[in-house]
């Protein structure tokens, strides 16, 4: 058997690579599940072998909470904040002052980077181990948040490679990915709980927690954008340097460019100016370095800031204005928003004059009032929302805000959705955060919301028929309903205006080729509250046909991939509610056929286990080891259903407790006959234990490779192409890695294709594409 040091040893290197392979390059060689798998292997042994506890072993990110608050740490190199730029003209000057100060008139060698908008902190190794984390402060004496920012996973525990100084400081910015505030924010809502006003708040909170594993909750990533104290040589250039960190795993910009000149400064900021509301994460600027660090040293340091630097700023995302009044929208499935009618006011490089309060409870928890003075954030493409009140500038003449009790537009009756959850036996019944007005399609705003979601590109694809159009059609009453659509006559859209004969003809062509549709996009072209693109593709892959997708019962549904119990509840009132039936057999009448319909997913048949369906059942004082008892001892549901006190009493190892839940059970009726139904549907659709298993080696015949789609494919879109792969089990990549098995490559394929034949990845043509597909009983639409 191998030494248990060396396999530590060999676990921790192999766990440190893949992290750094996953936080750092963004290019995971392993599924999470095997990550998890090494990882436990590790904590096994070392819980086996407590001695070779080292403190940069993976296992000891997170560590105990402090005995008393942070303290003091002195920075041997203060960190100096940096001189701000606000237009062109001003990095013109920075750039002559330092071309003044290293006496030349050559172009001048700048390193180019995001400004990321969070917090700045210190890192300390030595012998490649990190030692220390520290805050900013006020550039000279930060607080020691080492416990905390060990906790991050992009941040190295031990460096990588070799060749690193044996004391090494290491700058950079912690800060929150949009993504994961969002999340973060989102839970926080449903709780009930505080959220966050913006991702570099919630960052700079994360950091300063005194209990990490606080910290090691949060979404929190780091970058490095420089070096402090260094014991070694380094190379002279920044972004050498910063080259050398990264093969040490350290995290560094994937936006890091070397300049030449003046002209290359200001265009690097138009650039990452236009992308910066596409960027993952948020930032407040650029950051403009000269990249040798010999002329660094030359131009020196003013005061607060060195003369070898700057930041360029973009215009803020925050700003102050009044909220004048709240208005109510009607979206397409009748959720009442409520909408912030605000002061103009230019933030984020636009005027903003209204926001998203999202719903009543919003409204509630940030106790905002007509006439408030409030906090506007615009960050990116998202709607600009209220983050906060001026509670301070109320003068007493606000008012509080409600919903209507009557639909704006219909006048039909508003209604507080209803939450119901199942769990410990319980059926709990809450209040949703979500209004809705009852009118459904009468209401014309749920209409028109409706039909344009409905003719989308990725839902029904029918072009030609914008929203101006759709308004005119319902204002007319030409359309009453999405059937309606395939009922219009070519007189009736030249009735409208702005169409002719030409394009009147494009689009009746266009409704009557939407007719062959995929059984996903179809779906999804419904407006189901809560499905969107991909969990239509779930539904369609996995339940195969459009009769089961509405007969499912929501724990039928909860047996799909990314279910959760909510959303099989919107699915199946949805697909119960008369109206909507109506509307998907009108539908199927005109003529639409739905393609890609399929047998049930290999994945799902004889999925369901007895114990399983008990343990589902909701029986108090029944968890998942109970469940497994009263399955194995009385083998069928029917014989479990029919079971009698005395039986109960002789199952073994139930407690007295969980027999009294089952009776108690046993004894409602209406329990009794949804456990049946619930059986019946397992058998119909073939997921019952009883059904027949099928061969999960053939049950899609990608699983397991990433493909990349580049180039215009001429006989299908994008999205087609990747449902369709997606329906044999690849994963579909926007890039192209090592990782990538195949690179279909359509005109005009350009530099992912070069990258493929660099790598050597296998690269196919969209004619060799179809005939796989073809080859596996798919086809485009």
């Amino acid at each position: 058997m191998e030494n248990p040091q060396n396999q530590i040893k060999q676990l921790r290197e192999q766990l440190s690579l893949h992290a750094y392979k996953y936080y750092v390059l963004d290019d995971p060689e392993i599924t999470d599940a095997d990550y998890d798998r090494l990882y436990q292997q590790l904590e096994s042994l070392e819980k086996a072998h407590p001695e070779l506890i080292t403190v940069d072993s993976p296992t000891q990110r997170v560590g105990a909470k402090p005995d008393s608050g942070f303290s003091e740490v002195q920075h041997e190199l203060p960190m100096l904040s940096l001189s701000n730029q606000f237009d062109d003209q001003g990095i013109a000057a920075f750039y002559q002052r330092a071309q003044e100060g290293l006496e030349t008139q050559d172009q001048l060698s700048i390193s180019a980077e995001p400004k990321l908008d969070g917090l700045a902190v210190s890192l300390l190794y030595e012998q490649g181990v990190l030692v220390r984390g520290a805050t900013r402060g006020d550039g000279t004496t930060g607080e020691d948040i080492t416990l905390n920012v060990r906790t991050i996973k992009s941040i190295p525990l031990k460096l990588m490679g070799e060749g690193w100084p044996e004391r090494l400081e290491i700058r950079g910015e912690i800060y929150m990915p949009k993504a994961g505030f969002d999340a973060m924010n989102e839970r926080a809502r449903a709780a009930g709980e505080k959220v966050f006003v913006n991702p570099r708040n919630a960052a700079a909170g994360s950091i300063r927690q005194l209990d990490p594993k606080i910290t090691a909750s949060r979404p929190l990533e780091f970058c490095c954008y420089g070096l402090g104290t260094s014991s070694g040589e380094l190379p002279d250039s920044y972004i050498e340097t910063q080259r050398r960190l990264s093969s040490w795993g350290v995290k560094i910009s994937p936006e890091l460019e070397q300049l030449d000149g003046l002209d290359a400064c200001l265009d690097y900021i138009s650039r990452l100016g236009a992308r910066r509301d596409s960027l993952p994460y948020d930032i407040d600027g650029v950051v403009l370095k000269i990249d040798s660090r010999d002329q660094q040293s030359v131009l020196g340091f003013r005061s607060r800031d060195p003369r070898w630097a700057t930041a360029y700023k973009f215009p803020a995302q925050e700003q102050s204005t009044r909220l004048i009044a709240v208005d109510f929208q009607v979206g397409r499935t009748g959720a009442v928003t409520p909408v912030a009618r605000l002061e103009p006011v230019f933030v984020g490089g636009v005027t903003v004059s209204n926001a998203t309060l999202h719903n009543m409870d919003e409204i509630a928890r940030l106790d905002v009032r007509a006439g408030d003075q409030v906090i506007v954030r615009r960050a990116g493409d998202v709607i600009p929302q209220i983050v906060k009140v001026v509670v301070e500038q109320r003068t007493g003449e606000e008012t509080a805000i409600s919903v209507p009790d009557h639909c704006p537009v219909c006048g039909s009756e508003i209604e507080r959705t209803r939450l119901v959850k199942r769990g410990k036996g319980k059926e709990t019944h809450a209040e949703g955060a979500i209004y809705r007005c009852v009118g459904r399609l009468a209401c014309t705003a749920q209409l028109k919301q409706a039909l344009i979601h409905f003719v989308s590109r990725k839902a029904m694809d029918i072009d030609g028929l914008g929203e101006k159009a759709i308004e005119m059609l319902v204002d007319l009453e030409l359309v009453r309903s999405p059937a309606d659509l395939y009922r219009l006559t070519k007189d009736q859209v030249l009735g409208l205006e702005g169409y002719a004969e030409t394009s009147a003809s494009n689009l009746i062509n266009a409704i009557a080729d939407s007719k062959q549709v995929t059984l996903a996009r179809f779906i999804y072209a419904l407006g189901i509250p809560e499905v969107g693109e991909e969990t239509a593709r779930i539904l369609a892959s996995h339940l195969g046909t459009l009769e089961r997708v509405r007969k499912a019962l929501p724990r039928t549904l909860v047996c799909l991939p990314e279910v959760g119990l909510e959303v099989a509840y919107e699915i199946y009132h949805f697909c119960q509610d008369s109206h909507n039936a109506e509307v998907m057999d009108n539908l199927l009448n005109e003529g639409v056929e739905l393609e890609q319909q399929t047998e049930i997913a290999n994945s799902l048949k004889a999925c369901m286990t007895l114990d399983r369906l008990i343990n589902q059942a909701a029986i108090p004082s029944v968890a998942e080891t109970g469940a497994k008892q009263l399955a194995d001892y009385f083998g069928t549901l029917d014989a479990f259903l029919q079971t009698d006190t005395d039986r109960l009493a002789s199952v073994p190892k139930l407690s007295a407790r969980g027999k009294a839940g089952v009776a108690a059970k046993l004894a409602d009726a209406d329990w009794v006959e949804e456990q049946r139904q619930f059986e019946a549907q397992l058998l119909e659709f073939g997921i019952h234990w009883e059904s027949e298993r099928a061969d999960q080696t053939e049950a899609q015949s990608l699983a397991g490779e990433t493909w990349v789609l580049t180039g215009t494919l001429e006989s299908m879109g994008r999205n087609e192409a990747k449902a369709l792969l997606q329906q044999l089990g690849a994963k579909v990549s926007g890039s192209v890695s090592a990782k990538t098995s195949v690179l279909v490559a359509g005109p005009g394929a350009g530099s992912k294709l070069t990258k493929a034949e660099q790598l050597g990845v296998k690269v196919i043509d969209e004619a060799q594409f179809i005939a796989m597909l073809e080859s596996q009983g798919l086809s485009s639409s």
